[in-house]
């Protein structure tokens, strides 16, 4: 792990510009959302194709998994990450249990963002630019701070060798499966 990342001002910024990308594309779902419930012919920005359709993740029953708007958990959630990065930055040491807190809070971020990539592939037939965004950063996130948290340990000495790696690796898994999944769309445009 370069030391960047590996030192506490390194995950600062990567939880305050992670943290922010993510917020800032979670408020953007959720006004789209709030339009789309005044206009039902409302046409969200992020609708460009039939694949690249926010509209049609937004109307899908996974865009609520848990009974309120997806995009409502990452406005809290992503607030909580720039506050961490920003509480970091200032030269703020957390007790462990904040980083036990934030380890959940970025694991069930990363298992809830793999789901909501599967159903979107498989389920919903459609990508949404902003929600690939929060993809993004929430991998980003969950894989630095579980390497801060493995930090000393054996895994985290050989994880901390190849994170990079690792990191691009996982990134173009999901690729693969986003050109898999709509292949003969991205065909049919070539």
């Amino acid at each position: 792990m370069t030391a960047a990342v590996r030192s506490p001002r390194g995950l600062a910024w990567l939880y305050i510009i992670g943290g922010a990308l993510g917020l800032f594309a979670a408020i953007t779902l959720t006004i789209e959302k709030i339009e789309k419930l005044r206009n039902p012919d409302y046409v969200p920005s992020c609708s460009l194709n039939p694949v690249v359709s926010c509209g049609s993740v937004m109307d899908s029953p996974q865009a609520a998994a848990f009974g309120f708007p997806n995009p409502l958990i990452g406005i809290a959630a992503f607030a909580v990450v720039v506050t961490a990065g920003v509480a970091l930055l200032t030269g703020y040491r957390p007790p462990r249990w904040v980083w036990s807190g934030l380890q959940l809070g970025v694991t069930f971020g990363v298992v809830f963002v793999h789901w909501l990539v599967f159903q979107s592939l498989y389920r919903i037939h459609a990508l949404c630019p902003y929600c690939m965004i929060v993809w993004i950063v929430t991998i980003a996130i969950f894989w630095y701070t579980t390497l801060h948290n493995l930090d000393g340990t054996r895994v985290g000495t050989g994880l901390r060798r190849v994170h990079t790696g690792l990191l691009a690796l996982w990134y173009v898994v999901i690729a693969g499966l986003i050109a898999q999944a709509f292949w003969d769309y991205w065909v049919s445009v070539v």
